[in-house]
């Protein structure tokens, strides 16, 4: 009988085709970008955790990578006989092994803590919780209580490296003691999946970004009949919709009942279907006539910490270290600024203090999809209140590009989104291949932007490398901001002088 870790049974409940091939074909998976930068704070969330539960360093953490599993749940046992903390103490039972994060003497028991760099508690930690108790009291632990700490996103660290309160717990004693027999049947079923001589033949669907993304999904999808016009390109399904693609295992866009489609899902299938684009330039150009130039197009790139590094900060807050702007004056022609801080100070105030000086005072902001940078301004005002009056001044210019480009125009080889980076080579592909993000030298979007932030940042990267992603996130906010230009300018019909 195969031995399952913790994370192959979490693996299972999410899909057990993931089992299988966690096991049989670990090679085909592909973390995305996102997904190990999740990894990464959640080991740096594990590090804090040990400073805010062993304030006193009397505890000990086994290294079961360097020291291989066996040793380590033999060092396991002789620590359990000491009565001081252990961080990462394994245990292995019944076909199945789990290291806690957190095991703290408690009376004459055992208290066991499981930490999340999340912000709540989600139903698969409930799982995490219920497996990591029932093979530690398989193997006999006096276990007393298990708790699930996570990230308290409401605390603002105060500097200095105190880290205390950033974590809250939720007891899952209870519902993780009572669900026994339901975790054997989880080995059980793992074990008959694991031992399969061929993966399960499950079809992708919600599983495969719920609760979280899949490594193996593109492998998944590569191994299935490739529809011409998928469904998913259908933006905002609603329940409806869901439901009869559920029903009637419909892949083809074409074969979605028209009767279902809101007037924007409409005429992204009918322009899918065609191959022809739809713009209506008039009524674009309708929608921005009352917006009188200078113009000035704005965007942001910001960076969260799970673990914040700059005091009156908060956990996953977003900070704005970096924005470009372009001002269209009225004769056409156009100007550049930019702003970008890679000291590895808190750039808030510098920053809010050089987009005041780059907007002007008068003459719309042009934004695409106000929401983002409209709430990056109202939180700066929030944490420079002198600067505020002129930060709200900024907000209450700003006009939104998204619902102008969603009403007014669609190439189908957007795919369902009316992202930027889908609108722009849509619309200036064939004439201005420069207007490409996959062109782009390095960064090439918002997760790329964040990691060459932080390595730019970091005590260890060379002046030489600093200067060179200093280079690609300029040229990737300049993008930006320029593609609003030309954006603008095919609404409005309007020529540019660059």
């Amino acid at each position: 009988m195969r031995t399952l870790s913790k994370s192959k049974l979490l693996a299972f409940r999410q899909c057990p085709k993931r089992l299988w091939l966690e096991i049989h074909a670990p090679q085909l998976r592909e973390d995305s970008g996102a997904t190990l930068a999740s990894f990464a704070t959640g080991h740096q969330v594990g590090d804090i955790a040990r400073q805010i539960y062993d304030p006193q360093q009397r505890g000990q953490l086994i290294d079961p990578q360097a020291d291989g599993f066996d040793a380590a749940f033999a060092r396991t046992q002789t620590l359990l006989r000491a009565r001081q903390p252990i961080f990462e103490a394994g245990f292995r039972a019944e076909g199945a092994l789990a290291f806690a994060d957190v095991l703290l003497p408690a009376g004459q028991g055992w208290r066991m803590v499981e930490v999340k760099s999340s912000t709540s508690v989600k139903d698969y930690h409930r799982d995490d919780a219920a497996v990591q108790a029932f093979v530690a009291r398989a193997c006999g632990v006096p276990l007393r209580s298990i708790a699930l700490a996570h990230i308290d996103n409401s605390w603002t660290y105060p500097g200095g490296g105190d880290y205390q309160g950033l974590l809250v717990e939720a007891d899952l004693t209870d519902e993780a003691f009572a669900r026994t027999d339901e975790v054997r049947g989880w080995i059980a079923e793992a074990q008959t999946v694991a031992a399969r001589k061929k993966a399960p033949p499950i079809a992708t669907g919600a599983q495969c970004t719920d609760p979280y993304e899949c490594g193996f999904l593109t492998h998944c999808q590569s191994q299935e009949p490739q529809a011409e016009h998928p469904v998913h390109w259908l933006p905002r399904p609603g329940n409806a919709i869901k439901a009869h693609i559920e029903a009637h295992g419909t892949r083809e866009l074409r074969d979605l009942p028209d009767d279902l489609l809101n007037p924007t899902q409409q005429r992204v299938k009918s322009a899918t279907l065609s191959g022809q684009a739809f713009f209506d330039q008039h009524a674009a150009a309708q929608a921005l006539a009352a917006h009188k130039l200078p113009g000035y197009f704005i965007d942001f790139e910001t960076i969260q910490f799970g673990v914040p590094i700059w005091q009156g900060t908060r956990p996953y807050q977003q900070i704005p270290f970096q924005f470009s702007v372009h001002r269209l004056a009225r004769t056409g022609r156009v100007e550049h600024q930019a702003f970008l801080d890679l000291t590895g100070r808190n750039p808030s105030l510098a920053f809010a203090q050089a987009l005041i000086g780059a907007c002007g005072e008068r003459g719309p902001v042009f934004v695409y999809n106000a929401a983002f940078e409209q709430t990056r301004i109202r939180e700066l005002a929030e944490r420079h209140p002198r600067l505020a009056p002129a930060l709200h001044a900024i907000n209450d210019r700003i006009v939104d590009l998204l619902p102008v480009a969603r009403q007014h125009y669609y190439h189908p080889s957007q795919q369902g989104s009316w992202s930027i980076k889908a609108v722009l080579p849509a619309m200036f592909a064939d004439s201005h291949p420069d207007l490409r993000y996959d062109n782009l030298d390095g960064v090439q979007d918002g997760g790329a932007a964040q990691q060459a932030y932080l390595e730019a940042i970091a005590p260890a990267t060379s002046a030489a490398r600093r200067a060179e992603l200093e280079r690609q996130l300029l040229a990737y906010c300049h993008l930006d901001t320029w593609a609003m230009v030309r954006l603008w300018g095919a609404f409005t019909n309007t020529p540019l002088k660059a």
